[in-house]
């Protein structure tokens, strides 16, 4: 890889039938494309992320949709560096629900939050089955003015598209968001559907799948914020 690529590091289990893998490659095209960077990216396997992944290599993290993963904790371990070291990370859908995961477990001590895909028997399912599937559905959603989220949209109100049967656990939520972690997009009914954390250059983390904008031919404004981030990072 050239030294002064833009270099992104796709967590997750790569799969040509999921949709969002189909987007998120023509995704960092386009963003590429708008910035000016050369960008590069690479599949990271979650079964071969081990201590040994020479994860220091990438400028920013993009933990993507199609959970279950092979590994969880690997998975895990790539957010957790993205957060300590202060690399530009952006989670979407299963990407969203592992990076709330990670902090809880990793920030706030909770050693025993699980997701409900994987263990729904557990005490602390922090992710559980939304009341209503958000499969192939497009809502509207309200962002918390100021936050990184609504000055990549320059918009408070946007619309995007899901995928997704799993969210954090209302149970859970108002704990879960009382130190760094905020909460900074909600749909039409309220529910949570996107986070940040603060005191991070760009950690941001969304239910909703922006990728899927490329297959439209238009540029998804996060993934644009993401590269402008690991831009301003780099330099």
């Amino acid at each position: 890889m050239e030294t002064n690529a833009i270099r992104i590091a796709l967590i997750g289990d790569y799969d040509p039938q999921v949709t969002a893998h189909q987007a998120i490659p023509v995704a960092l095209g386009m963003a590429a494309e708008h910035t000016g960077q050369n960008v590069q990216f690479q599949w990271l396997a979650t079964d071969h992320i081990t201590a040994d992944t020479p994860l220091d290599e990438f400028d920013g993290f993009w933990c993507v949709p199609a959970s279950p993963y092979r590994d969880m904790d690997g998975a895990l371990r790539a957010i957790r560096f993205a957060r300590e070291q202060q690399r530009p990370f952006l989670g979407t859908c299963g990407g969203f629900q592992h990076a709330v995961l990670e902090f809880a477990r990793n920030v706030l001590g909770w050693e025993d939050a699980e997701h409900g895909e994987t263990s729904p028997d557990s005490t602390r399912a922090l992710l559980t089955p939304l009341t209503c599937a958000l499969v192939e559905a497009v809502d509207s959603i309200h962002l918390v003015e100021g936050s990184l989220i609504a000055k990549a949209y320059e918009n408070a109100e946007i619309r995007e598209g899901y995928h997704c049967r799993y969210g954090v656990n209302p149970e859970f939520e108002r704990q879960l968001l009382t130190r760094q972690l905020h909460a900074v997009g909600h749909d039409s009914a309220g529910d949570l559907r996107a986070v940040e954390l603060k005191d991070h250059p760009f950690f941001v983390a969304t239910l909703f799948q922006p990728e899927r904008a490329a297959l439209k031919g238009l540029l998804p404004p996060l993934v644009k914020a993401l590269i402008e981030a690991c831009v301003r990072q780099k330099s």
